[in-house]
């Protein structure tokens, strides 16, 4: 168990020892200190103290006890796949929308590397109990390609590909709003949002990484814009946030899209369409493209109304 060590000084007298965590502790959101103090891993000058809403004072030596993470080993499980392409090194996979690519705390089963443990027994051989052969991600609510290595040296290869930008990735979104131009580059550094743990957001102080996004303007379907879009770097939600800070969030994101929308249930209308790469073992170019859902389609033919 690690534990963190923080003496409370003249200007957070009075805070409370939530926020005085959090504010210690940035990479650990305000529920889950929450928690640690409810399940008494939070020591205020040697005792216990369950009460997250308790005012700190100055000089107080505050101990937080932070847990080792939960070890969760993937299982097996016979669910739906479709498998675009298949050999003996790796597979291409069109997932679908609404499921979650790798088991997390709160997702054990019924995810994408449960399904592929199923199919391909080898992947038991990659290192990884949690994300075994997942080169790369998308976020659960985003259908679409995704290539999975079966054995080491080729995802070694291909995560080399992701690493130096040479892995081809775009995609198609519907969002709300015209973009300032009909094809442009979005460059902005992206990091963790300081006011939401779960969010990412733009960071101009240089505490983000780069991330660029390049878009296109396809076509307008109702209120609503069908927009390509390719990948430079591969950020956390970098898609999503970007097109929500230029003014044309994604339909249907409820995180960073409008708040009170309608099709904030369905979940963000975003697809990785076309996958392209170097074969890790002939070194041939491959490319793969996988049209959206019905949903995705619908969503477009009719406008938003039905």
């Amino acid at each position: 168990m690690e534990k963190k060590v923080h003496i409370v000084n003249n200007t957070e007298e009075g805070m409370r020892l939530d926020r005085f965590l959090s504010a210690r502790e940035p990479c650990l959101s305000r529920s889950y200190l929450q928690k640690l103090c409810a399940e008494g891993n939070v020591l205020v000058n040697g005792k216990q103290q369950l009460k997250s809403g308790y005012r700190v004072r100055e000089n107080q030596k505050v101990e937080v006890c932070i847990p080792p993470p939960e070890i969760i080993a993937a299982q097996p499980e016979d669910l739906p796949l479709e498998i675009i392409y298949e050999d003996n090194d790796l597979l291409v996979v069109n997932k679908p929308k609404g499921m979650v690519v790798h088991p997390a705390p709160g997702h054990h089963r019924g995810t994408l590397v449960n399904a592929l443990l199923s199919h391909c027994d080898v992947l038991f051989a990659l290192g990884d109990r949690i994300r075994p052969g997942i080169v790369h991600r998308l976020d659960k609510d985003t259908s679409g390609l995704l290539v999975v290595a079966k054995n080491e040296p080729s995802f070694r290869v291909l995560s080399a590909q992701i690493k130096a930008r040479e892995m081809k990735r775009e995609y198609y979104a519907i969002v709300h709003r015209l973009p300032p131009v009909d094809e442009g580059t979005i460059d902005l550094p992206l990091g963790r949002d300081p006011n939401n743990r779960k969010k990412i957001a733009v960071r101009k102080n240089g505490t983000g990484r780069r991330a660029v996004t390049h878009f296109k303007v396809l076509d307008k379907k109702g209120p609503f814009y069908l927009l390509s879009l390719r990948l430079e770097t591969g950020r956390t939600h970098q898609i999503r946030v970007h097109l929500s800070y230029i003014g044309s969030p994604v339909v249907g994101d409820p995180l960073y899209g409008p708040k009170r929308s309608p099709y904030n249930k369905y979940g963000q209308f975003l697809h990785a369409r076309t996958l392209g790469f170097k074969h890790p073992r002939n070194k041939e170019y491959m490319e793969f493209t996988a049209e959206p859902g019905k949903e995705f389609s619908d969503l477009l033919k009719y406008g938003g109304k039905r």
